[in-house]
């Protein structure tokens, strides 16, 4: 079974780019058709999609943060990252990975982490 893993500054002050990285194990980033998505939980609200990088490296980005983010991988470590670039406190959210067959139907999900924006 698929499992995937978050793993985030924590704290990011603004203006900076925060980056995290998910880590999977169980099955690889490259098997066909999977797509392997970013998502984020501000507090108090619900989800939101920002990207994701497919099975063959295609990216796929939100165009309310295409100009912002970046989503990369690394197929030796089995990883895929986000960056997403100038912050504001507006980006403190949970912040989750997940993988489908479609970007924006994910099945298998990690536990999320939690980046806090401030100064």
């Amino acid at each position: 079974q698929v499992q995937l893993q978050e793993s985030g500054p924590g704290l990011v002050k603004p203006s900076q780019t925060l980056s995290l990285t998910c880590t999977v194990s169980g099955g690889s980033i490259t098997t066909a058709y999977y797509y392997w998505s970013l998502i984020r939980q501000p507090p108090g609200k619900g989800l939101e999609w920002m990207g994701a990088i497919s099975y063959e490296g295609t990216n796929y980005y939100s165009p309310t943060l295409k100009s912002r983010t970046s989503i990369s991988r690394d197929t030796s470590k089995n990883q895929f990252s986000l960056q997403l670039t100038s912050v504001t406190p507006e980006d403190t959210a949970v912040y989750y990975c997940g993988r489908g067959h479609h970007w924006l139907q994910l099945t298998d999900w990690g536990q999320g982490t939690q980046v806090t924006v401030s100064s």
